[in-house]
């Protein structure tokens, strides 16, 4: 179902002289029958699904099953094949092929000895790290005959458990010694504490060895997500996250890698405080330190223990100065100096710097104020799924389940936010003047359009939870009509919104190629209008209504398509004329 088609359906109900039926029969039917049109399955069905989202437990059965496909088809114990897997990045096909090829290379290489010796020559043995006598039942060894007693085991494992992923690998404590400390032994020997560690970095192993999967990387999170496409890498983890499977980064649609790459490290880099410091402030003639001019007289201190007195734009000594440079606020000396041009060269460096500050800021400003405006709306979502549905559902008897268009609101300025956002670090690196004019014409269509649905969401719908106050200290609740007209409006900004974003950040991804057909048409465009102009006044007083005027269900905005009904001469979503 199309915009047009499903405002077509909002308005079937409603008669021009309002006979069609008593408000309590039209809202049930607007509701019921319009959620179907804009639900979640519509708009997920909308995108094809590129990746797949999976739990810890979902992780560890697929890495249960590729340990046990390896450890029948080579014949080989579970923890043997577990070795062997983490060796080769979970890479089966090569694994196999290896080890068809040369067998004793590969447990050579990776620390599997093909006949360990798991007796003891004898009954009582020295550990090898304390030199204490032992029983041979209180010793063990790594399949080699390098033997230790279990407590200088359970010290040698927890500390390499405790250094990170590399206990995976874990060999023997004798230096000369390859054999693999294998994760039997560690579930034998070690604490449950580190047993549980070492099970934690062997299942994230696993996630980071696959070439298809990729841990979320949302603080606490405890997802992988599996990429299944090959173009648009941008997902959603179960914890509501988006990030860039790619680079995992935040998403940042049409924004590519490389970019969001070199914004962030802009906005970390030092080099933006020495931009600063350059336009900003002049170093001291004495003791070269940069001072920052903050009063209006050219008069300048240094701090201590330097001291020095000098002019702030010719840098000569102060008491060189006085009414007869021009007092406090000029110097004479700097005008002409800078007349004969020795000051064009520092002067111009400082300005350039100035200029390029002053160009990032007005950029990153923007890009930090969409941020926080995206940071509130999460936050208006959480409070919107939280306790506004259900005072909405009190006040009109309207069950949750039909109020989910202000939940997807909620979710389509959240990612406009992103998108808007991101357009940002877009518009700082695009060097095409023609291409730039077009891209800040099309931003402003989106940052206006979505002001528009954020005004709705959070303000209109602000009315219908707190009671009108009248000069008369009465209160009045708007009526459950009112309330369906706000729905309609609600839904339809969200639908053009999230039609409009979408197509600008395919245009974005596309490097605005068309743009220069877009401005020969144009203009084409403008001339033909021209020339309509100068023809007759009686052909242009004719045309008082659009070509379709849609009498008798309402008539199409021009400019966001919606269709309002025939009673009114304004939109009622973007309040352009109809006439």
């Amino acid at each position: 179902m199309d915009d047009e088609d499903y405002y077509d359906y909002c308005y079937s109900d409603v008669g021009d002289d309002g006979d069609g039926g008593s408000e309590e029969e039209l809202v049930p039917v607007d509701y019921d029958e319009g959620l179907e049109a804009e639900g979640t399955d519509e708009v997920v069905s909308r995108r094809e699904q590129t990746f797949v989202v999976l739990n810890e437990e979902v992780i560890s059965e697929r890495q249960e099953e590729d340990v046990s496909k390896v450890s029948a088809v080579l014949l080989i114990t579970r923890e043997e094949a577990c070795a062997l897997l983490h060796h080769y990045k979970w890479n089966i096909s090569k694994l196999s092929d290896e080890w068809f090829a040369d067998e004793e290379k590969v447990r050579h290489t990776v620390g599997l000895l093909l006949n360990g010796n798991h007796e003891p020559g004898s009954r009582k043995l020295t550990c090898g790290i304390c030199f204490e006598g032992y029983s041979s039942d209180t010793m063990s060894s790594a399949g080699c005959a390098h033997f230790y007693c279990h407590e200088c085991w359970e010290g040698y494992i927890s500390a390499a458990i405790g250094g990170g992923p590399g206990c995976l690998s874990l060999r023997c404590p004798d230096p000369s010694c390859s054999a693999m400390v294998l994760q039997g032994m560690v579930n034998e020997l070690a604490k449950d504490e580190d047993k549980a560690k070492y099970a934690r970095f062997l299942l994230r192993a696993y996630v980071e060895g696959s070439k298809k999967t990729k841990w979320c990387p949302a603080p606490d999170c405890t997802c992988a997500v599996e990429f299944l496409g090959d173009e648009n890498y941008d997902v959603s983890c179960n914890c509501k996250f988006s990030f860039c499977w790619n680079c995992t980064e935040e998403a940042h649609r049409p924004v590519n890698c490389e970019t969001v790459s070199k914004w962030i490290l802009k906005n970390s880099a030092e080099s933006e405080n020495m931009n600063w410091i350059l336009a900003n402030s002049k170093p001291c003639p004495k003791c070269k330190r940069p001072i920052e001019k903050n009063q209006g007289c050219m008069h300048m201190t240094c701090t201590p223990p330097c001291k020095f007195e000098f002019c702030w734009l010719c840098l000569g000594a102060w008491s060189d100065h006085g009414e007869r440079t021009g007092g406090f606020y000029a110097c004479n000396r700097y005008e002409s100096a800078k007349k004969e041009g020795v000051y064009d060269e520092t002067e111009s460096r400082r300005e350039r710097a100035k200029n390029s500050l002053e160009r990032y800021m007005h950029y990153y400003e923007r890009w930090a104020s969409n941020q926080t405006s995206r940071q509130k709306a999460q936050a208006d979502l959480l409070k919107a799924e939280k306790d506004q549905l259900a005072n909405l559902t009190y006040i009109y008897g309207i069950p949750e389940t039909q109020l989910k268009f202000i939940i997807e609101a909620w979710s389509q300025i959240i990612e406009c936010r992103r998108v808007l956002k991101w357009t940002y670090a877009y518009g700082y690196y695009l060097d095409d003047k023609v291409k730039s004019d077009f891209f800040e014409y099309l931003q402003g269509e989106a940052e206006s359009g979505l002001e528009r649905l954020h005004q709705c969401a959070e303000k209109d719908l602000h009315n219908f939870l707190t009671p009108v106050k009248f000069e008369s200290t009465e209160t009045t609740t708007p009526t459950v009509a009112e309330f369906g007209e706000f729905r309609v409006k609600l839904a339809g900004l969200t639908s053009v919104t999230r039609n409009y974003f979408e197509n600008l950040v395919q245009a974005l991804e596309a490097g605005l190629e068309d743009v220069h057909a877009t401005a020969q048409a144009a203009g084409t465009s403008i001339a033909g209008t021209s020339s309509k102009k100068g023809g007759t006044k009686s052909k242009k007083k004719q045309h008082t209504k659009p070509s379709s005027d849609h009498t008798d269900d309402g008539w199409p905005c021009e400019r966001c398509t919606f269709l309002n009904p025939p009673s009114v001469v304004v939109c009622s979503v973007c309040e352009k004329s109809r006439y």
